[in-house]
């Protein structure tokens, strides 16, 4: 689980209503509302319905999924496993790789390392993978479209609530009774849209897009070590090529053994 984004969730949250609390006269209450509420989420999801096929949608819960519990393997064990992989292909020939496939649990490297075992031509396994990849990085990137179109609709209904409350306020002068709901279905949609756009969908956008590129920085060492494997390299010189990879922070960390 993704500490940080929960964290950065409960502040901002809390930081809002604590200055709700503290401040004289103000109720949580006092920012709810439901027909603002309505405009907001109702207009955002119609708005979205609009502009994706559903089907793309409908992995929006994957999408979260991926922000707050993606699960990669740290750097430092995957040359382990390399050079270990390295080690076996090198000793008993590449077939003798059939016994390491039960410990893989990445579906990526699974059918890379089995395709390498079945006999497929190496380049041929390389342009799998990078086909791979690119689709991986497609199907993240709708999902980061996705979040960043939430976060342009949902400021953009809270001015249409805005206009909505001004319009009713106006029609309603002559009623003061009618005034101070009117003024707040004007002013809480502008709030609840900035909060849906600044408080969860951009952030989370961002979110996604550095998970890509770890992810993809990842896959990377994996095809490039089953690359290396595949040409007959040592396990030294297979560790070697990955570890160039490694920006200088890291290397320092695994020359360290941490």
């Amino acid at each position: 689980m993704d500490v940080a984004s929960i964290i950065g969730i409960a502040v901002g949250m809390g930081c809002i209503l604590v200055s709700i609390v503290i401040t004289p006269g103000a109720r949580v209450g006092m920012f709810v509302d439901y027909p603002s509420m309505f405009i907001v989420g109702g207009g955002t999801f119609a708005a979205m319905l609009m502009s994706f096929p559903f089907r793309d949608l409908a992995t929006l819960g994957r999408v979260m999924k991926a922000a707050f519990f993606q699960k990669l393997p740290p750097e430092s064990k995957l040359i382990a496993d390399f050079r270990r992989y390295a080690d076996i292909a090198r000793r008993d020939g590449i077939l003798a790789l059939e016994k390491v496939t039960g410990e893989i649990r990445d579906p990526f490297l699974l059918s890379g390392m089995q395709a390498a075992i079945d006999g497929m031509d190496p380049e041929m396994i390389q342009n799998l993978m990078r086909s791979e990849m690119d689709y991986m990085a497609a199907r993240h990137e709708r999902g980061v479209q996705i979040l960043k179109k939430i976060g342009a609709y949902g400021p953009a209904f809270g001015m249409v609530g805005t206009l909505i409350g001004l319009v009713i306020m106006l029609a309603n002068l002559k009623d003061p009774e009618a005034i101070g709901p009117s003024m707040a279905v004007a002013i809480i949609t502008t709030f609840y849209g900035a909060m849906v756009a600044y408080m969860f969908a951009l952030p989370l956008a961002d979110k996604l897009t550095f998970r890509n590129s770890e992810e993809m920085f990842v896959r990377e060492l994996m095809a490039r070590g089953l690359a290396s494997i595949q040409s007959g390299d040592s396990p030294r010189v297979v560790e070697q090529k990955l570890k160039v990879l490694l920006p200088p922070r890291l290397r320092e960390r695994l020359a360290a053994g941490k």
